[in-house]
């Protein structure tokens, strides 16, 4: 990677004209732990690096009666030290928590994760089953995307040239709702997911779901939006009947492919276990939110 300018704004428009006016091709450096590594000789030409870190917007998180709106280069680090957006999202911190080792940690971020749009990454889940929806600020406006929308394909995604995710928002949960976000890895930690789900459950006070929301990732080129695991919940207590709908919804959304870390077969059969086991986790602390 040849960096010949290296820029530091102290605004959004101020970084929406650095990569619209370079002359080189430019990547937006929300932690950079992804983009150095992808960066190293990828580019044949030189490449401009806009740091979005020196914005105070990208780096905040505000949590209000209202939601939570995440600034997207905020650090994991940061993030999960947060108690008070913990208890509100759980498994989106949950899915934070797990990107990378602890020095990773202080540099990575929500929003870099989703714009890296690797079909494995663990944001994606968390942030389907929390209906993200991603603010997007470039040369020509601000637009909003719900993040099930965002990722179009592996490395591809809605920004445009001069685009920057400037904002990840977030609608409060409703009384007696949670989530939980689990994956599964060869390794004990610090490894790429083989599935991923992020489940959101909504309970009312006889214990029936009357809600819910459900994310997998890394079965398919894109994290999916699973509405049928989601209605196999809604309007049961959970039961072994409708957890296994659920599943076998998971398991037929998915179009995962074999590598070394495992089989098509293998993917979808976890994608369903983890579905089951995450719905669970989120009920269970739904009873108390």
């Amino acid at each position: 990677m040849a960096v010949v300018e290296y820029q530091s704004p102290t605004s959004v428009e101020e970084a929406i004209s650095f990569l619209t006016s370079s002359p080189h091709a430019a990547k937006v450096l929300a932690g950079g732990t992804d983009l150095i590594i992808q960066s190293k000789g990828k580019y044949d030409e030189p490449l401009t690096v806009v740091d979005i870190k020196g914005i105070a917007s990208m780096v905040d998180a505000e949590l209000t009666d209202d939601g939570l709106k995440l600034g997207p280069a905020m650090s994991c680090a940061r993030l999960t030290a947060r108690d008070d957006i913990k208890a509100v999202y759980p498994g989106l911190v949950e899915a934070a928590y797990l990107i990378g080792s602890t020095q990773v940690q202080g540099r990575a971020s929500v929003g870099g994760n989703l714009c890296n749009s690797s079909p494995a990454g663990d944001t994606g889940p968390a942030l389907i089953a929390n209906r993200a929806i991603c603010v997007i600020q470039g040369p020509n406006g601000t637009r909003e995307v719900p993040v099930e929308e965002f990722t179009t394909g592996v490395g591809q995604n809605v920004l445009e040239k001069g685009d920057i995710l400037v904002q990840l928002k977030f609608p409060r949960p409703a009384a007696r709702t949670s989530d939980a976000y689990l994956r599964f890895i060869p390794r004990t930690e610090m490894d790429i997911a083989v599935a991923g789900a992020g489940v959101s459950i909504t309970l009312d006070g006889d214990g029936t779901c009357t809600d819910a929301r459900v994310g997998i990732g890394a079965v398919a080129p894109t994290a999916l939006l699973v509405d049928a695991a989601a209605q196999a919940l809604i309007g049961t207590k959970l039961d072994d009947a409708a957890l296994a709908a659920a599943a076998q919804a998971a398991t037929d959304a998915s179009s995962p492919i074999t590598d070394r870390r495992g089989t098509i077969e293998y993917r979808r059969h976890v994608v369903g276990v983890l579905v089951k086991r995450a719905a669970l986790i989120a009920a269970e602390r739904a009873k108390g939110a």
